[in-house]
């Protein structure tokens, strides 16, 4: 008599040791969240939580969501404390698996807000903005750290490129009154630094992260350096480049809720919904995206089919300095309106923890980033909530996120196996 397995036996029967590890480690670090969710929802005060829809600006008021936020915390979190333990014993597989962990996400996250905004009243709307305004550089701070990196240069340098373009964005604008030329000089700042990097990483073989570091450095000293001998002393005329106006899309910007928060956005914020999904096209649907991801993989196999690995390498450095260049420019000409020094506070580095967060992949990589901007927004509407929680406590989320994804915690995480590696031509 034969016995045939049903498809979640088979599942379980070919488990592999790795596949069991694996499991346990990513069921007792989920059940960890869920145990946590649980506790905040416990606390969470019988009251009303309410959500803003609508700024307070905006012509047309939306009424806000009213969720009574005890019965609804202790709601998702029973839901997250039940897919935690059913990964932990015998693993959430299937083809429901990824929305059953974004839902296991998204109830951890209205479960705290719960607890925060019990009796309050939570601007949802101005979460959303001010998630979108931070996370927009580091967005495409990551996507230049992925084009470098999966050729096989690794690029600590994403700080310094951001600086420059700043400066470069908010002194051309000064002067041309052009926005357009503001943009380009903060791309060609950008492909400035990332030729640099190319040249000294590629050619010289210089040590990939020491040279990053000293190309912020380099950037920071001049970028300074230029704004106390000619800029500050005359701002009016230099750094005074203003922000974009905000350009809405037809039909899109009047969706409630989203439309103005997502469609309602300057040239750059699009030029970022772009760059997302120009890179991941061009990295795995394209040959040359082939070419890259293989030089920063195998360059010696690479090489023996005809591929010029340091040629691709240059393209995809300077491809790199282009996106983060632009990321810079946000940080004047799309949001504050003008430069100071070290403006950038040190969001380059962010955006490389975003990078190693998503694996190097694009979309990865955005979402990461999109977490580091949510939770930064969050820290402030924290303060105005006046919630016991301190706000530096939620902005070390990403961080702690970051060590446990690089540690292999939920599963194998590791960078092109290249990277960093210099290649010389047998």
């Amino acid at each position: 008599m034969t016995t045939t397995l049903t498809r979640p036996e088979k599942s379980a029967a070919i488990e592999s040791p790795e596949e069991r590890r694996r499991r346990i480690r990513t069921g007792i670090l989920a059940l960890v969240l869920a145990v946590l969710g649980v506790l905040l929802a416990v606390f969470t005060a019988p009251k009303t939580a309410k959500f803003g829809l609508s700024d307070q600006f905006a012509a047309a008021q939306l009424p806000d969501i009213s969720l009574p936020a005890l019965p609804v915390a202790l709601a998702l979190a029973a839901y997250a404390l039940v897919l935690a333990l059913t990964q932990l014993l015998r693993g959430v597989r299937g083809r429901w698996a990824r929305l059953l962990w974004v839902g296991f996400a998204l109830a951890l996250v209205v479960t705290f807000l719960c607890w925060a905004a019990a009796g309050k009243t939570f601007p949802l709307t101005n979460q959303l903005q001010g998630t979108l305004n931070l996370a927009t550089p580091l967005i495409l701070g990551a996507l230049a750290g992925v084009l470098c990196e999966r050729a096989g240069v690794i690029n600590v340098a994403i700080e310094g490129q951001f600086l420059a373009g700043a400066f470069a964005a908010a002194v051309v604008t000064s002067a041309t009154g052009s926005f357009w030329a503001g943009a380009f000089a903060a791309i060609l700042a950008g492909v400035l630094i990332a030729a640099m990097l190319a040249v000294l990483a590629i050619r010289y073989r210089v040590n990939q992260v020491v040279l990053g570091v000293v190309l912020v450095v380099f950037a920071s000293g001049i970028t300074g350096f230029l704004f106390d001998q000619f800029v500050k002393s005359d701002s009016q005329r230099y750094n005074n480049p203003g922000v974009l106006p905000n350009v809405p899309i037809p039909v899109l910007s009047a969706i409630p809720v989203i439309g103005q928060t997502f469609f309602a956005q300057t040239l750059l914020v699009y030029a970022m919904y772009v760059a997302v999904a120009v890179v991941t096209v061009v990295l795995f649907k394209t040959r040359w995206g082939l070419r890259v991801r293989s030089v920063g993989e195998h360059p010696r196999a690479a090489d023996t089919v005809g591929i010029n690995v340091l040629r691709v390498r240059y393209q995809a450095v300077l491809a790199g300095g282009i996106v983060a260049g632009l990321g810079g420019a946000f940080f004047t000409i799309g949001f504050t309106g003008s430069f100071d020094k070290d403006l950038t506070a040190g969001q380059g580095f962010i955006a490389l923890a975003a990078l190693i967060m998503g694996r190097w992949n694009p979309l990865g990589a955005t979402v990461a980033a999109l977490f580091f901007g949510f939770t930064q927004q969050l820290q402030g509407q924290l303060q105005i909530l006046q919630t016991p929680i301190p706000g530096e406590l939620l902005v070390m989320a990403p961080y702690l996120a970051t060590v446990v994804a690089v540690a292999g915690a939920v599963g194998r995480v590791r960078p092109p196996k290249a990277d960093g590696e210099p290649y010389v031509k047998s």
